[in-house]
């Protein structure tokens, strides 16, 4: 639930052991085909079905926004920083 309150989207799982392993390796093979203009949904057409888990908290969104956008501002920073030591 706070996944789809922070980014306020709907939460799908499938149902498969290690999924998060799974996800991955689908976006490691789309990694793989990409220069070949392969899209993701392409590549994971014969994935399991999907099954919404959950969907935002009516307003979750406002409460999470400001800081997602901090958020974002920090990682900026984090970046730049990291990059501008090397």
């Amino acid at each position: 639930q706070v996944l789809s309150d922070v980014f306020n989207a709907p939460v799908f799982t499938i149902d498969t052991a290690n999924s998060a392993c799974l996800g991955s390796a689908y976006r490691a093979i789309h990694g793989l085909v990409a220069e070949r203009n392969v899209s993701l949904a392409d590549v994971v057409k014969l994935a399991p079905e999907p099954r919404l888990a959950v969907t935002p908290t009516p307003g979750a969104e406002e409460l999470y926004r400001p800081l997602l956008k901090r958020y974002a501002e920090l990682e900026q920073k984090v970046i730049y920083n990291s990059a501008s030591s090397c």
